[in-house]
């Protein structure tokens, strides 16, 4: 069985083509910029060849079309046309409360996508526009919608009422929603395999650190709890995100700056985490290197980052009575020993060894715990687009 899995931006489009009996992945590629004349994809095959053309992409149906086309050209093409693709799975932002799992996609779930555009203004659009391309390139092939929301759907209500008029909550569905939840899921489930344990008798942690940064709480197979909230904004300070702040602090600048609604956006979104702190970017990698030359606002965004994540990770343990393991994934969690050794050293009193020559590594899967320890710590790198597929193909097989 052979899935394409994309993902659908504003501008760009992501994608892979697996074949799901030994998940391989024949091939996979970028389209950037899609709507300009000078848009680019960047196609990659499963033996190393890669391909890089430019040419005017004007929308996401342009840019399938292309997709497809490199997929099945006759000298870097991996299957021999189109029809060897039996479904399709799109990662999708937001399902809101409709969705706790990964569904078959009809008109019904593309009608509710529309309706929840409202939650996920800059997120939802993309995906329904390389929704409605697949169905008029590739009529009649299943395809799977999996939401980043929907793992965290198992929260309490505790979790994730916020204190303001209940009315809100009832009226505009203004609730914790949590984000990253295909990631969170992957690695957890992981995660439960290298303890050795049963997924729904595990108390698991996973950090997802990277320029959009969370982390979940998730114990016996349900997330208990997870950091980014109504939108992606909430929780730990990002590459170019704030997280956490007093809710005070818009108005007055508002008021003081003469920022109108637009402006206090950008500037939360945009404009501050470690780019907003150092002055200098929003990449870890600048950031440390700025730091070890002595740069104090880049030290101190690497202090209020390790501090975010601690505080968290501290949270969930007594949220959850302890924990059986603590992962790290994306971006910064793969590639990041610094943090995580930052990370790991504070639990030692919770019984956490951590073993800092096998932290010495970046980008593949290790455990950084000493054997006997009371919490284990792993690296677990992420495969989002592996659990679309693998749940693309349980629904379009049935």
């Amino acid at each position: 069985m052979k899935i394409l899995v994309l993902n659908c931006g504003s501008s760009s489009l992501k994608y892979q083509l697996f074949a799901m009996e030994q998940e391989q992945v024949l091939a996979k590629g970028l389209v950037e910029k899609i709507g300009l004349a000078d848009a680019i994809i960047t196609h990659k095959t499963g033996d190393g060849q890669k391909i890089v053309n430019q040419t005017a992409i004007p929308d996401h149906a342009k840019a399938i079309e292309l997709v497809l086309a490199a997929l099945t050209d006759k000298n870097h093409g991996v299957i021999s046309s189109m029809k060897e693709i039996d479904a399709v799975g799109h990662r999708t932002v937001h399902g809101g409360t409709t969705y706790a799992k990964s569904v078959l996609i009809d008109d019904k779930v593309v009608a509710e996508l529309k309706r929840l555009i409202k939650l996920a203004p800059l997120h939802n659009p993309p995906g329904i526009l390389g929704i409605e391309a697949c169905e008029k390139i590739m009529p009649g092939v299943p395809m799977v919608a999996v939401f980043d929301t929907s793992f965290h759907q198992t929260m309490p209500a505790k979790s994730y009422i916020y204190g303001i008029p209940y009315e809100y909550y009832e009226k505009y569905g203004v609730r914790r929603y949590g984000f990253h939840g295909t990631s969170h899921r992957f690695v957890a489930q992981r995660m439960a395999e290298l303890l050795g344990k049963p997924f729904d008798d595990c108390k698991i942690i996973t950090c997802h650190l990277g320029n959009g940064s969370s982390i979940a709480a998730i114990e016996n197979g349900k997330v208990v709890d997870t950091s980014m909230g109504f939108t992606p904004l909430e929780g730990l300070m990002m590459g170019t995100r704030c997280g956490n702040i007093d809710p005070a602090i818009i108005p007055f600048l508002m008021e003081e700056e003469t920022m109108d609604i637009p402006a206090i956006n950008a500037m939360m979104n945009k404009k501050s985490g470690l780019l907003g702190i150092s002055g200098i970017s929003s990449d870890m990698r600048d950031i440390e290197q700025a730091a070890a030359q002595g740069n104090e606002r880049a030290q101190l965004a690497l202090d209020i980052f390790h501090h975010n994540v601690i505080k968290t990770v501290g949270g969930y343990i007594a949220l959850m009575n302890g924990v059986d393991g603590i992962a790290f994934t994306a971006g910064i969690g793969e590639n990041g020993p610094a943090t995580r050794k930052l990370v790991c050293e504070q639990f030692a009193y919770a019984g956490l060894q951590f073993d800092a020559a096998a932290n010495q590594c970046r980008g593949k899967e290790v455990e950084i715990s000493k054997p006997g320890s009371k919490i284990r710590a792993f690296v677990v790198p992420t495969d989002e687009e592996l659990m679309i597929a693998r749940d693309t193909k349980a629904l379009a097989s049935k």
